[in-house]
């Protein structure tokens, strides 16, 4: 049986998700429908890609991915069908797919044009759900679409650095349904360019000098409960995406606050690292090469 996932902007008031989810069981009555979420907002383009990338991958492979984000057709929005890691997506090429892209190769991408053969002005229910009927059906991309080799890139997909290395300057990309706020640096992105160095991470005038492994990494629990006052403090951590994240321990916008409350961080705030260099010894060598020639004995 065929999965067919929806990601959208619509929210839960309009009719617009429940329209999509009936069109398709018109086509296909036994497909599997499946909400990632309909909440993202409104037209927010690196909240969805966000969203999209984390959740795509507990799926089997086969499923088929249908984002409606700022879908509407024009000159400048073409509408696309990609297979990457075996999975099937079916969007406008307005960036969104660029996060996925950046780590991993599509197999195949077209630029779909039955357009001449529907006419809509709500292209998720009507082009987005034929594309991806077609697909669950066991059809070629080709048929739908014309092969391309590349997609519009997102914007600030890519955190900034420095050119001695010494910083790097990322953006908020989403902020989560605990208020937790995530940027655009990865795991391995911020190990590449920190090499072991000691690290300063700077949101708004809040600074953090470790990156914990999960949220309770900041609980003391050799400290009696009783004793401990842990809700609302302040940490960084990279979270289930491998995403830098600064966060709030058990967070909750009511009584303690939450990371975007307290620090006052939106989408697209800068968050940044600045790399502390190796300490020298009094004759000026580096501490950091003294141990890493020892290790090499």
């Amino acid at each position: 049986m065929a999965i067919i996932t929806l990601t959208t902007d619509f929210g839960e008031k309009d009719h617009f998700a429940g329209a999509t989810k009936g069109a398709i069981y018109s086509e296909l009555p036994e497909v599997k429908i499946v909400d990632i979420s309909h909440s993202v907002s409104p037209f927010n383009i690196p909240e969805a890609a966000y969203i999209i990338q984390n959740a795509y991958k507990s799926f089997p492979k086969g499923t088929i991915h249908i984002i409606g984000i700022d879908s509407e057709l024009n000159p400048e929005n073409k509408h696309i069908a990609l297979k990457l890691d075996d999975h099937y997506f079916i969007c406008a090429n307005n960036g969104i797919m660029s996060m996925i892209c950046s780590e991993i190769a599509p197999q195949k991408i077209v630029e779909i044009n039955i357009h001449d053969k529907i006419q809509t002005s709500f292209p998720v229910l009507d082009v987005f759900v034929k594309v991806a009927c077609h697909i669950a059906r066991g059809g070629t991309l080709e048929v739908i679409g014309k092969n391309i080799e590349e997609i519009k890139p997102i914007k600030n997909i890519v955190p900034y650095v420095n050119d001695d290395k010494t910083q790097i300057v990322g953006s908020v990309i989403y902020v989560d349904n605990y208020g937790n706020v995530v940027t655009n640096i990865k795991r391995s992105f911020f190990e590449a360019i920190q090499k072991g160095r000691s690290f300063e991470i700077s949101a708004r005038n809040y600074t953090f000098k470790k990156i914990h492994k999960k949220y309770s990494g900041i609980v003391n629990f050799e400290i009696p409960e009783n004793k401990r006052h842990d809700e609302g403090r302040k940490l960084a951590v990279f979270n289930s995406g491998d995403f830098l994240e600064i966060a709030v321990y058990k967070s909750n916008s009511e009584n303690v606050g939450s990371a975007s409350t307290l620090l006052g961080l939106r989408l697209m705030d800068a968050v940044s690292i600045n790399f502390i260099a190796a300490p020298l010894t009094p004759k000026g060598i580096d501490i950091q090469q003294i141990v890493s020639k020892a290790t090499d004995f």
